[in-house]
């Protein structure tokens, strides 16, 4: 998907979001992620401390229950399977 597949597309918007596309396009996928990133950042707004407090509290929480053996994981394609007789296929 490009800018001009995108439903938001604008021919005023063209030469920057196209520009800015290819060359992100080009980055390795660690620096599409980091960037990705970035620009979501940008759109959220004001971070709350207590609901980022609360979420690393949580993140804690689980690691140390993965690590524990209180918690234990399932492989990811057994996900992807329980997801595609939920969703009919899809």
């Amino acid at each position: 998907m490009t800018p001009k597949t995108m439903g938001w597309y604008t021919e005023t918007m063209a030469t920057p979001v196209d520009e800015l596309y290819e060359k992100a396009a080009d980055l390795p996928p660690n620096e599409r992620a980091a960037l990705t990133g970035l620009l979501v950042d940008t759109l959220e707004g004001a971070v709350d401390p207590d609901v980022e407090q609360a979420w690393r509290r949580e993140v804690t929480r689980r690691i140390e229950e993965l690590d524990s053996g209180a918690a234990q994981t399932v492989p990811c394609e057994q996900v992807r399977e329980k997801l595609r007789k939920i969703c009919g296929g899809l």
